[in-house]
């Protein structure tokens, strides 16, 4: 059975950014007690959040990944509290209320799940600043009281990646993966959340994966587990012992330099070696996370050097197999360039969303692979291949859709065996006669389902 997740549509929110919080938390740090029922003063932007909820509907959204929501210092991966809402944003109130609106709007809600490390200004490891080795916390991180930190902390402890205002979690301590799971739990029943992102989860423990994936199972049947992969073979971690699925790294970076360089032979060569009909294939029947952009990475409108490639990029999107996610402000094409140390630009505050020709056509894609099984979950063969050009058929349950791609600036006509007199374009709605060739405008992208011969 197809689970929610595998033929979903994400969207990606920043909420910090986009409701234009400050970047410094105001508020003093919690003592790590919320509970979801203190009576606690915080700022109320939750009301921004739900304005968005009639533009997600008509995108054809039917899942919302929001990106970190609890209580930190600056730019919210350094968390200070696992059960409080960032009262920048709102309270625990407040977000129960944006997610039962989203719901009723059949929206699922996967959040941000920072697991790998903390903040300095996290409750428990300020007992460690305090108490140092009577600390009943001081083994839930990786401490030497032998050397000394930068911040001068009189003790060394580990930092994510070097970086030592992120303290990282020891997740082979047990106290620790029960806190997690705890507040996964919270999470569950104060929210109703639908699933996790896993922020670097290439760096997670697998145990904890595992544990993890059992916790929720448990509390929620169809919980979605989606981890955050850069490198590597994805199998590693998605399987049917810890994650349902990853980011997919390699594709992203394919689809838009397939752009750049006019050459739709790496795309199109990355799918099949991850999706192909060969046997050995590498993720044939796994619904990786696809997208062609992030708040970590360069807006696809700035990364691209024709924008006139947004509307085939996201064709390319759509139509390989995968779960598409947009990156708010993207699908109408908002510009950002990602520099050093700072991704404040990337994830920008807007009053309201925007409506324009990119998000019409993106609505209709959205809506297509939403409602047809051949693109959430068909294989993957490729027909048609030239540096500017591709057709992809996928084909699922006696469903067959050929996706026709052209990133020229002039038209092309296809002269291919499509096996068909006739389609319909799922994206314009129109017949299209494969007979004395398939004329592919400039920029173009077409969703044929031949299975309509209307």
């Amino acid at each position: 059975m197809t689970a929610w997740y595998d033929k979903a549509i994400f969207y990606h929110m920043y909420p910090l950014g986009m409701t234009g919080a400050p970047f410094a938390n105001p508020y003093p740090v919690s003592d790590g007690t919320a509970d979801g029922t203190r009576d606690v003063s915080s700022d109320s932007r939750m009301d921004e959040l739900m304005q968005w909820i009639p533009y997600l509907e008509s995108l054809h959204i039917s899942a919302i990944y929001i990106g970190p929501l609890f209580e930190s210092s600056t730019h919210g991966y350094d968390t200070r509290d696992f059960r409080l809402i960032d009262r920048r944003l709102g309270s625990n109130q407040d977000f129960a209320q944006v997610c039962q609106k989203l719901h009723e709007a059949g929206i699922r809600v996967v959040l941000d799940g920072v697991f790998n490390h903390v903040g300095r200004g996290f409750w428990a490891f300020r007992d460690v600043q305090q108490k140092r080795w009577d600390s009943p916390y001081k083994d839930w991180f990786r401490i030497s009281f032998d050397g000394n930190s930068p911040y001068n902390d009189g003790f060394w402890y580990e930092g994510w990646e070097g970086h030592y205002e992120l303290v990282k979690l020891n997740l082979q301590n047990p106290q620790v993966v029960d806190y997690l799971l705890d507040c996964v739990r919270f999470w569950v029943e104060e929210f109703s959340i639908d699933g996790l992102r896993l922020d670097v989860a290439y760096s997670l423990d697998r145990e904890f994966m595992k544990r993890l994936r059992q916790f929720t199972q448990q509390l929620k049947p169809d919980f979605a587990l989606i981890g955050e992969v850069l490198h590597g073979d994805y199998n590693q971690i998605v399987n049917d012992q810890m994650l349902h699925s990853c980011t997919n790294y390699e594709c992203y970076k394919g689809l838009y330099s397939s752009c750049n360089t006019m050459n739709l032979f790496e795309i199109t060569h990355s799918l099949l070696r991850q999706f192909g009909p060969e046997q050995w294939t590498l993720y044939k029947g796994k619904h990786l996370l696809s997208f062609v952009d992030n708040h970590d990475v360069t807006r696809a409108a700035s990364i691209l050097n024709n924008k006139n490639h947004l509307i085939p990029l996201y064709g390319m999107l759509f139509g390989m197999p995968g779960v598409p996610c947009i990156y708010y402000g993207s699908e109408w094409g908002c510009e950002a360039t990602k520099t050093p140390g700072n991704d404040d630009s990337l994830r920008p505050c807007f009053d309201q969303p925007q409506w324009n020709e990119l998000c019409d056509v993106i609505s209709r894609m959205a809506k297509a692979h939403r409602e047809n099984k051949a693109l959430h979950s068909g294989d993957f063969k490729q027909l048609l291949l030239t540096n500017k050009q591709a057709i992809w058929e996928r084909c699922c349950d006696g469903q067959r859709v050929l996706i026709a791609i052209n990133i020229e600036d002039q038209e092309y006509v296809a002269h291919f065996n499509a096996n068909a007199g006739r389609a319909l374009d799922l994206i314009s709605g129109q017949m299209h006669d494969f007979g004395g060739g398939s004329h592919l405008p400039p920029y173009s992208v077409a969703f044929w389902d031949t299975s309509v011969n209307g």
